[in-house]
């Protein structure tokens, strides 16, 4: 089983409202495989809780902007690392060091990945050169 259309539409929509508030390191990954809750994990970071927060909002309000209603969010609060449910997608936004630590890309290594955008990390390449 492969991840559906949609929850690729929405997996990008969300990577790239991300991108919007320059997260950091962009992922995707089809976990439809292996779970039955959901098809794709989005992954992302931020430098501060302000920032996870402020990528969170920004997907939030991209999603709803698209009809999608949100299942669950965990996490806000603190703003460490932020789970958001929107069943055919979930995303995880976390502090750099927080994402480090669980290493998520590493727990689901055999699950393929999502080809998104090359726009939607464009500003991590622009930083990274000046």
């Amino acid at each position: 089983m492969t991840a559906t259309t949609q929850a690729i539409e929405l997996a990008v929509a969300a990577a790239e409202a991300a991108g919007d508030k320059l997260a950091q390191d962009i992922v995707a990954i089809d976990v439809s495989d292996h779970l039955v809750i959901t098809d794709i994990f989005v992954i992302c970071s931020g430098n501060s809780e302000r920032q996870v927060k402020a990528i969170v909002d920004s997907i939030e309000e991209r999603l709803h902007g698209l009809g999608v209603k949100r299942i669950r969010r965990e996490g806000h609060a603190e703003g460490r690392w932020v789970l958001l449910d929107f069943g055919d997608i979930v995303v995880h936004a976390q502090l750099a060091e927080e994402r480090v630590f669980y290493d998520l890309e590493r727990l689901w290594g055999d699950c393929p990945m999502v080809e998104l955008p090359a726009e939607v990390n464009a500003h991590a390449a622009v930083s990274q050169e000046a």
